[in-house]
């Protein structure tokens, strides 16, 4: 079986910009590597992100913004992920189940434990091996995210961006009790400090925690 490492965090945290240099650096140092984000990652999944990320759909009720990651990630989950992680394969995905804890259940304040079946549900026994919070302050994160959102040509997927700065800081504070309740699944990086220095640390953790080859 492959290694499936997932990386969470606020908006504008870094995870991108990290996946994508861990994936250069699995790569070439003889990994298969898969990069993949949730919601998204395959084209009915991708469909589903646009609905959910688009600022026009501001009345979405937050049970309908469930039941859409769930649909999404068990698609994703069927069409990627697994079959990835069966050839055996590292894949590092951009979120997974633990955003959908933060963000509709302490975010959105929806029940936990229903959206722990769901979860379930969407992605069967797939979970990851290792989950990195990248951690930084609620201000530097919605600072950094607006301004990659100004800056691309792309479809503005802004519409968490709009969600109140209290909304941010209780996905803050839940992203940090899940890594409570699972220490040995969950490393917290700090995500405030540059990307080299930020890249490094994360470098240094995965050297220690990969499988070898």
């Amino acid at each position: 079986m492959g290694f499936f490492i997932t990386f969470e965090g606020i908006e504008g945290c870094g995870k991108t910009t990290q996946i994508r240099r861990v994936a250069e650096w699995l790569s070439a140092d003889g990994y298969e590597v898969v990069v993949t984000r949730e919601p998204g990652g395959c084209p009915i999944a991708d469909a589903i992100r646009a609905i959910l990320l688009d600022a026009r759909n501001s009345s979405m009720v937050p049970l309908a913004e469930l039941l859409l990651y769930a649909a999404a990630r068990a698609q994703h989950v069927a069409e990627v992920i697994a079959p990835a992680l069966a050839a055996g394969k590292v894949v590092l995905c951009d979120r997974f189940t633990d955003s959908t804890l933060t963000y509709q259940g302490y975010g959105r304040g929806l029940d936990r434990e229903l959206i722990g079946h769901l979860n379930t549900l969407a992605a069967g026994t797939v979970k990851p091996d290792l989950t990195v919070i990248l951690d930084c302050p609620v201000e530097l994160g919605l600072s950094r995210a607006m301004t990659r959102i100004n800056g691309t040509t792309a479809a503005r997927e802004e519409r968490f961006e709009q969600e109140s700065r209290l909304f941010h800081e209780r996905i803050h504070d839940g992203f940090l009790a899940l890594a409570a309740v699972e220490p040995d699944r969950f490393v917290l990086v700090d995500g405030s400090r540059g990307i080299e220095e930020t890249g490094a640390a994360i470098r240094e953790m995965l050297t220690r925690r990969l499988p070898r080859r």
